[in-house]
């Protein structure tokens, strides 16, 4: 694996630890201060701007309405200055499929944009048709 990967999965790995720790100053920090930034939590509208964002975490992460959550299968692309991560997120026992965006800046690699939802089940048939 190249180290730019690396570096981007481990910031990626830093995202997914600050939210399974409920630790909302290593989540802020994750985030890019200087590009516009953007979420889109399962079953929520998209929210868009760094106070939207940072908000929508705060009431997650300190509002109890965080759950226990760990990423597998953690796929980084770089594409330049951004880098995509397509990730399989598990939260007890449901299975969301995870888009997170970064950008690289002088302090590393930054999140601007977070998108997880609903993924269908194994042998789904739905799921077949798709991958075939």
């Amino acid at each position: 694996m190249k180290i730019q990967e690396q570096a981007v999965l481990g910031a990626n790995d830093a995202f997914y630890l600050a939210f399974s720790n409920k630790d909302m100053e290593s989540m802020q920090k994750l985030w890019s201060d200087t590009h516009e930034i953007a979420v889109i939590h399962p079953g929520w509208p998209p929210l868009l701007g760094h106070e939207a964002v940072r908000s929508s975490w705060k009431r997650i992460l300190e509002g109890g309405m965080s759950p226990a959550i760990s990423c597998h299968d953690a796929n980084a692309k770089i594409l330049g200055d951004t880098a995509l991560v397509i990730c399989t997120e598990v939260l007890a026992e449901t299975e969301l499929v995870a888009t997170n965006v970064f950008v690289r800046e002088e302090s590393g690699w930054k999140m601007i944009h977070h998108q997880s939802g609903p993924m269908p089940a194994l042998g789904n048939p739905a799921e077949s048709d798709i991958l075939h």
